[in-house]
């Protein structure tokens, strides 16, 4: 009893974590956009690179500033060095036998062979060496580096400019997912409104069949018109499923999570801020924004193997102290240390490199090019795209405005028939049929509704006023 009273314990507080897990969502579109922008992995890992190219720059900085290291050694000789010295005893002594007549056994006077200089091996040093010191070195003047300080900004608006048109995308996936789903709620209700109409017509009808004053092929036909629509709300219902999925996966939010849409949509949200859709400028679109940090740190790239060929100056100074002996005596300094200590001014002139730098300031003038020939072009894919989503949202609002009319047309109709079929004028054969045509109309006009809204998220986009 024990055994299981702690599992279902245990079980129950598993579930209990699980349903406190569960967030729950009420958002507008405009709140979903910034939850998306918090959330979605691409915009996080590109506020990283953010993050990294800052800390690049501050290692940029780092370089500039004063480099000052220090350094401890020892060494021990198993075998000291043997040093080949010439003979310059040989000589000496037979210079003195030569200049004091000396001569041989057979006596001729002693002379100095004509021989080749000998030489003989010698050790110098002591088998422990050790020695300690610090060096200091101050960059004065390298032209590269200093054209990469003054890209630190424009390396920090490359990355921002790489976040806004991630943000653009992030925007308009929400934003189709988000209404996608609201247009399909919103014909799931006008659909369960026919399908409550259909019932109670068939209940009419079987209460009129029983009374002798309907036939019964009028229900079969009420009935296969209210299977058809049954059929196409459990659909739509399974479509709306895999929005609010969609959706989920668009905000980066947990499946299990709840989400509810605050906002509403209608002709008129569609058809909202209409006038200020207007005075398009290609520094709008983050695209070209992009495109425009890149070539500015293209021309800073040009500019620094320009200054290549700029002479490189740097200062140093080196202080240490060394000590040689029989025996190890490292950091030992009751035993004699030799000092050394000097400062030098370094200037690196470059002389030739084999053409190397003309190439690369040739590669960094055809890159630039290279941007200008894109910018160009995407400006011209922008005008096309301009005109394109502009033409379609145009037909779109106009499409939206006939089915709009279609619509309260074919409520009209459709109530005009049901009180001619409830005051006995009319059949029911051309009731389900005005009932056919309301629901085409409702979901044509749905479509178009749908429709219109991507129109106009492609249209504020090309115009860069997501």
């Amino acid at each position: 009893m024990i055994r299981w009273g702690f599992i279902i314990f245990s079980t129950a507080m598993l579930l209990f974590s699980a349903a406190n897990a569960q967030q729950k969502y009420k958002l507008s579109v405009n709140q979903a956009a910034d939850l998306a922008l918090k959330n979605v992995t691409e915009i996080k890992n590109l506020q990283i690179d953010r993050e990294l190219q800052l800390a690049k720059n501050k290692e940029y900085v780092g370089q500039t500033m004063p480099q000052i290291n220090g350094s401890i050694q020892t060494q021990h000789f198993f075998n000291i060095p043997v040093t080949l010295l010439p003979d310059f005893v040989s000589p000496s002594v037979y210079q003195v036998l030569t200049e004091n007549g000396v001569r041989n056994g057979a006596g001729s006077p002693i002379s100095k062979p004509n021989t080749p200089t000998q030489y003989f091996p010698a050790q110098f040093g002591v088998p422990w060496q050790s020695s300690a010191g610090i060096q200091f070195q101050q960059l004065l003047f390298q032209p590269d580096l200093f054209i990469a300080l003054k890209a630190r900004k424009k390396a920090i608006d490359f990355t921002d400019a790489n976040i806004k048109v991630m943000e653009d995308s992030v925007k308009s996936n929400v934003s189709r997912a988000y209404y996608s789903v609201l247009i399909a709620e919103k014909r799931k209700k006008y659909l369960d409104a026919s399908i409550k109409r259909l019932d109670k017509l068939k209940s009419d009808q079987e209460k009129l069949y029983k009374n002798g004053f309907a036939e019964h092929l009028d229900i079969d036909k009420t009935q296969v018109t209210l299977n058809n629509l049954s059929t196409t709300s459990t659909q739509i219902e399974k479509l709306i499923e895999i929005g609010y999925a969609s959706l989920k996966f668009a905000l980066a939010i947990d499946q299990a999570d709840t989400l509810e849409l605050s906002d509403s949509l209608s002709a008129e949200i569609v058809k909202k801020d209409l006038l200020e859709m207007t005075n398009f400028n290609y520094a709008d679109r983050k695209e070209i924004q992009l495109l425009n940090v890149v070539k500015d740190l293209q021309g800073l790239d040009l500019k620094r193997n320009k200054l290549a060929y700029i002479p490189t100056v740097a200062t140093f100074f080196s202080y240490s102290r060394n000590a040689l002996g029989q025996k190890f005596n490292l950091l030992n300094f009751s035993d004699p240390w030799f000092k050394t200590s000097l400062w030098g001014i370094n200037l690196n002139v470059p002389i030739f490199d084999g053409g190397q730098k003309a190439q690369r300031i040739k590669q960094a003038n055809l890159n630039l090019q290279k941007t200008n020939n894109t910018i160009a072009n995407v400006q011209r894919a922008i005008d096309l795209q301009l005109k394109a989503s502009s033409i379609l949202f145009k037909n779109a609002l106009s499409s939206l405005d006939m089915q709009d009319k279609n619509l309260v047309l074919a409520e009209k109709v459709y109530n005009t028939t049901k009180k001619k079929y409830e005051q006995g004028l009319g059949s029911s054969f051309e009731l389900l049929q005005t009932e056919s045509e309301l629901e085409n109309a409702q979901s044509n006009y749905f479509q178009s509704l749908y429709d219109a809204i991507n129109a106009k998220i492609s249209y504020n986009r090309a115009i860069g006023k997501l």
